[in-house]
């Protein structure tokens, strides 16, 4: 596995690509992987703070979605617990909007299935937003749509999710089903695939 983590650490696929892009960077590209791990955080591709930090999920998203699997920043970051292994390694650059591009398929075509046949010991993968969803579940609908779905796609050890990026804060407020249905059922799901000492307590569980 460290030969695999090396050759995505020095690649250089998507370098002309960067380099036209608002932002003009060179690929970083920020892998967090364990062989040990059993929980996979699929998500869909750093932001500039990411890049910048060289660690995933070091902003806003970061902390939302470690409240939505209720686990700290220790347990989070344990890579013999889990691998965080987006749908692309680096970041895609900024459009003239100021937005984020989206995560280049060549990225996930080239890595994803070899470094993930690697991983022998993963008992759920959360597919976090559209990129990650189709790659995992092959399933072309709305997001929403999926995630809504979660009761049954779950049973297949992959649990669908929104992205946690807090411009989807209108989206959490138009699905309040998302916080009080399938939040809980989403703890459950990474509390049964870590160990449990290691977890935040649930404040609404009794002590």
């Amino acid at each position: 596995m460290e030969d695999m983590a090396q050759a995505i650490r020095s690649c250089r696929l998507c370098a002309e690509r960067f380099a036209q892009t608002a932002t003009a960077h060179a690929p970083r590209p920020v892998l967090w992987d364990g062989a040990r791990a059993r929980l996979l955080i699929a998500g869909q591709a750093p932001g500039m703070r990411v890049h910048l930090s060289g660690q995933p999920f070091t902003d806003p998203s970061g902390d939302r979605l470690r409240d939505w699997l209720g686990i700290r920043p220790e347990v989070f970051y344990d890579r013999s617990r889990i691998a965080i292994l987006p749908m692309a390694f680096c970041f895609p650059g900024l459009d003239v909007r100021g937005a984020d591009l989206p995560p280049p398929p060549l990225c996930a075509r080239t890595w994803r299935a070899p470094l993930l046949a690697q991983h022998r010991k993963l008992r759920l993968v959360l597919a976090i937003g559209a990129p990650a969803i189709r790659w995992h579940l092959q399933d072309r609908r709305p997001v929403t749509e999926v995630v809504a779905d979660w009761r049954r796609l779950s049973q297949q050890g992959i649990f669908p999710l929104p992205h946690p990026s807090w411009r989807n804060t209108g989206w959490l407020k138009r699905n309040p089903w998302f916080a009080t249905d399938l939040l809980p059922d989403l703890r459950a799901a990474v509390r049964a695939a870590l160990t449990p000492d290691v977890l935040t307590p649930d404040p609404e569980s009794p002590q």
